[in-house]
């Protein structure tokens, strides 16, 4: 038998199992992040939401198992995207129709790689049995890959989400299907710039590529979020386009566009656009940890130093990563659930008058704080935190100062229809409040025994 012992090391064993690992934890957590969107719509709707199926599936052995909060939904809904007749319209480009859904999982579930979610473990030595091979411990790093220019390969990978779209709209060989793969094509590629600016801005400061480096620099110097956060805004909104998450979900818009570049799919190539979709979300959740929430890090918490390196540690690192992974995806669905979608024009003239400007401008500033190297220079704490704080708190105040002279298009000029009620015939007045009782009682049932 050759000698593996060159081949095999601790960090190729504990990469292998984190990639096994963490792509079932996403695709276990994008089956309950469509039931937690559910959940937490209806809360803000003020409804239930799912709360019938469990995990009985019909057996009166199991009846204790029966509704669990609704916790089995997630299954039922992949059971019926399975059984579901998987329908390919005529005249459609049938390789790249089934190619197209892939196109989105795939890169969705490649970025993961990169991230440190446990910091470093400390391997002890060890034997594999079977193959007889003597693996020698020492620190690694518990991620999917260890690559020097990490962050660059999360980028370029996040990139290619928008070909499966593309791809998708133009295959399906329907109109609306086109127009939708259009304007993700046209999204994505502007905000890609802030996304790139905003990143350059923290890279500039940090002075490297690689993922635990930056987990590093947090360490010491607090989090990026309260150094730049201008750059943490810009990024945020960033990855909600890059996701198509509304405000952004002009793509898939149902009142215009019956539902994007998905109209035509169906069964699980149909599924898989929605995993696509929460994938990318959780991935990116992730790069944003990453980079401004210090990733595995809290603060004052000792077991969560990059120092710690037992197994203890590292689960303890996991836990809160994940964490912050799934708050932020919480944040999204607030989002969504909040924000109106935004028109098509408003997202491109917000991307190219406000957001690549704006995130231009803390490049530039950032640039110039590290170049003056004001942290050290004055003996200041926390490196240069405080003067990219002042820097962004200046930036801000620049912003408010200027925008008032910024010019103002206005695109949906009301038009004075004469006797509508933005313009009432003279005498007339104009009131939109309801008249019935019942629609102006917190309590309608109330208001109708009253009346009775």
């Amino acid at each position: 038998m050759p000698d593996l012992s060159h081949f095999i090391t601790a960090q190729l064993i504990v990469s292998a199992v984190i990639c096994i690992v963490v792509v079932h934890v996403i695709l276990i957590g994008v089956a309950y992040s469509i039931y937690l969107e559910r959940k937490v719509s209806a809360y803000i709707q003020d409804r239930i939401g799912p709360n019938r199926v469990g995990f009985d599936f019909g057996l009166p052995a199991l009846r204790f198992l029966r509704g669990m909060v609704g916790l089995g939904q997630p299954l039922a809904d992949g059971l019926k995207f399975f059984l579901k007749e998987d329908y390919t319209p005529a005249h459609v480009d049938k390789v790249l129709f089934t190619l197209a859904p892939a196109l989105i999982v795939i890169p969705a579930l490649m970025g993961f790689i990169i991230i440190p979610w446990g910091g470093t473990w400390n391997v002890p030595e060890f034997t594999i049995p079977v193959l007889n091979v003597h693996v020698a411990g020492g620190p690694v790093q518990v991620a999917g890959a260890v690559v020097n220019v990490g962050v660059l390969y999360l980028l370029a990978v996040a990139s290619l989400g928008v070909y499966g779209v593309t791809l998708g709209g133009w295959a399906s060989n329907n109109k609306f299907s086109f127009l939708g793969g259009l304007r993700s094509t046209a999204q994505m590629l502007a905000y890609e710039i802030p996304l790139g600016l905003s990143l350059l801005a923290v890279l500039l400061v940090v002075g490297s590529l690689i993922p635990a480096d930056l987990v590093g620099y947090q360490v010491r110097n607090g989090w990026l979020i309260l150094s730049q956060p201008i750059a943490a805004i810009l990024f945020f909104i960033s990855i909600l386009a890059e996701a198509n998450r509304a405000p952004f979900d002009n793509a898939e818009a149902e009142q215009e566009l019956v539902g994007g570049y998905h109209t035509e799919y169906s069964s699980m190539r149909f599924a898989l656009f929605f995993m696509g979709e929460y994938a990318h979300m959780i991935t990116s959740s992730a790069f944003f940890a990453l980079v401004f929430l210090g990733g595995y890090h809290l603060p004052l918490v000792p077991w969560l130093s990059p120092e710690s390196t037992t197994l203890l540690a590292v689960l303890a690192k996991c836990l809160v990563y994940f964490g912050k992974v799934g708050l932020l995806v919480c944040f999204m669905m607030v989002i969504r659930w909040t924000l109106p979608r935004m028109r098509f024009d408003q997202v491109m003239m917000m991307a190219w008058q406000a957001v690549i400007p704006l995130a231009l401008i803390v490049v530039i500033v950032s640039s110039v704080v590290v170049y003056l190297n004001l942290g050290p220079r004055f003996n200041l704490p926390w490196g240069e935190s405080i003067p990219l704080l002042v820097a962004n708190a200046a930036i801000t105040v620049g912003f408010l100062i200027m925008y008032p002279f910024l010019p103002n298009y206005e695109v949906n000029r009301r038009v004075p229809m004469y006797g509508s009620r933005f313009n009432p015939v003279p005498g007339e007045r104009v009131s939109t409040r309801p008249m019935d009782a019942t629609a102006l009682a917190d309590r309608p049932e109330a208001a109708v025994a009253g009346a009775r």
